[in-house]
């Protein structure tokens, strides 16, 4: 795609100004909820939440940044085109699994903070290593997966998380929500320009803080600032990783999380390359890994990844200045201790509609980049994230009674609750099968369909037989790793394999017994050229 005529990549573009608070908005929430959960949840102290974790965060999103802004620039020239850089940040789903499948309970079982966080880091570091490991086969991977099944669960991720919960939100506090909704809306969504071409991102959180001052659901603390610089934690990270092979059975949920966490960053790549950025599956998820290990030696547990929303950022004609924005204000606000007084100043529900934004840039550009056959594979793909959201909800619901001090109930999964449920239509063992690696069993279902669409039996049959093979020791349809077990799923997923494998060999046959019969050339499936 070169010219002759020379190209140089500018890294700032005018539009970075408006895509650079809309990614800012995202991490600034990540790291706003997962300073709560830890300091209120699991009583950790500042010292801890403020001095250690949220700065190592920022050593990990730094460090990510400078790889995918050489990266976008490296790109750029090599094509002679202008990129966008893959954002970049903590990711929200894997932060949640962390939290309250490693984190938590360690501090549940100990009452011990410290240990719960050294635990966190040396789960991070470990988990990095695994996600890095991704690289081998991910360029594979992508290369037999059917966009649909990838972009699919992605889509089923920000339709359910990362749109209505945050919509949710908003209705939660509408008169908040509502004031930056509506900009959101006006200026990012409609794309119509506002006084002084101020960014609709910026715009929205000033007014919704504005509002929420007024309303006396905002203040201005400068409790816990201060300056907090990085420094490495090896003697509590390898603290944390003896526990961890202590305790091995931490590694049930630290892997199947990692093994998510590259698929993750996969399908974010193939996200990229539909709206017309290529950018190399394996350094990616390289980087990914490596950067997670780098928060983890300066004390954040958390995993970072590329980011899902690359489109919406495309679509608002953004370079690589938003992500270096980012990697900038981010690291100067966790290392004097702003993100506490932001914590305290901008309400959630004032924030909360640029996560809507990116979830409907990424269904909207996901619908524009595969075939339209291929809907129903994007549909059935999201349908499993559905199941997620109502497990997450009906554990959540248990918990609250228990904490109002509820007695005397059944806990979800009692074989009398199950039963009950479904009389009354909620059919929870199902939902909690498909919940039980959703990214997974979306990407999965949605490669099977896609191929079968397009005639690919074989590869449709593979996918089946590789989910059978996960079913069998827990990677999905389980609540963790176990040995080789022939539950149920596990066998319907081996008859759709054989059917898929067997099948089509006799149909092929009798197509072209009946088009002898008629004198007309059999119908054979393929591929479209390009996919």
């Amino acid at each position: 795609m070169t010219t002759g005529r020379s190209y140089t990549y500018k890294l700032f573009a005018r539009n970075d100004f408006s895509a650079f608070w809309a990614l800012f908005t995202d991490n600034l929430i990540n790291l706003i909820v997962l300073s709560g959960i830890c300091q209120f949840v699991f009583n950790m102290p500042a010292e801890i939440v403020f001095g250690r974790i949220v700065p190592g965060a920022a050593v990990a999103i730094l460090a990510g940044i400078a790889v995918y802004t050489w990266l976008a620039k490296h790109i750029a020239e090599k094509e002679g085109r202008d990129v966008t850089a893959l954002p970049y940040g903590i990711s929200t789903p894997v932060m949640f699994v962390y939290l309250f499948g490693v984190i938590g309970p360690i501090y549940w079982s100990t009452n011990d903070a410290m240990l719960a966080w050294q635990v966190g880091i040396g789960a991070g570091f470990m988990g990095g290593i695994v996600a890095g490991l991704g690289a081998i086969v991910g360029p594979w991977l992508k290369r037999v997966t059917p966009r649909a099944g990838m972009l699919g669960t992605l889509c089923g991720i920000a339709l359910v998380f990362i749109g209505t919960v945050p919509l949710a939100t908003i209705f939660e506090n509408p008169f908040i929500g509502f004031a930056s909704m509506i900009i959101i809306l006006w200026g990012l969504v409609g794309r119509h320009r506002l006084p002084f071409n101020i960014p609709a991102g910026l715009l929205a959180l000033i007014v919704g803080t504005v509002v929420a001052l007024g309303m006396g659901e905002a203040s201005v603390s400068f409790e816990g600032v201060g300056v907090y610089l990085p420094v490495p934690y090896f003697g509590d990270l390898i603290a944390g990783i003896q526990h961890l092979f202590a305790n091995p059975e931490l590694f049930l949920v630290l892997v199947p999380v990692q093994i998510y966490n590259f698929i993750e960053t996969m399908n974010n790549v193939e996200s990229a390359e539909a709206a017309g950025d290529h950018y190399p599956v394996a350094v990616c998820q390289v980087t990914d890994g490596v950067g997670t290990m780098i928060g983890a030696v300066f004390g954040s547990p958390f995993p970072t990844t590329a980011y899902i929303g690359h489109p919406a950022y495309k679509r608002m004609g953004a370079r690589s200045g938003y992500i270096i924005g980012v990697g900038l204000v981010i690291p100067f606000a966790a290392f004097f201790g702003l993100l506490a007084f932001l914590n305290n100043l901008i309400p959630v529900a004032a924030a909360a509609p640029v996560l809507v934004f990116v979830a409907l840039s990424l269904v909207t550009n996901t619908a524009h980049s595969v075939k339209t056959d291929h809907i129903a594979a994007v549909t059935i793909a999201m349908m499993p994230h559905v199941s997620a959201f109502l497990v997450i909800k009906w554990g959540a619901l248990a918990g609250a009674l228990g904490a109002l001090g509820a007695t005397g109930m059944a806990q979800l999964g009692d074989p009398e609750l199950t039963a009950a449920l479904l009389q009354q239509g909620a059919h929870y063992e199902g939902h909690l099968a498909l919940s039980q690696g959703a990214i997974l069993t979306g990407l999965i279902w949605g490669a099977i369909v896609a191929s079968v669409i397009d005639g690919d039996f074989r590869n449709a049959g593979g996918f089946a037989l590789a989910a059978a093979l996960m079913s069998l020791v827990g990677i999905i349809h389980s609540a963790s790793l176990h040995w080789p077990e022939f539950s149920g799923v596990a066998m319907g997923y081996l008859i759709a394999a054989a059917f898929l494998y067997i099948y089509p060999i006799f149909h092929k046959a009798e197509e072209h017994e009946e088009a002898a019969e008629d004198g007309v050339k059999p119908h054979v499936p393929h591929l479209p050229a390009g996919e």
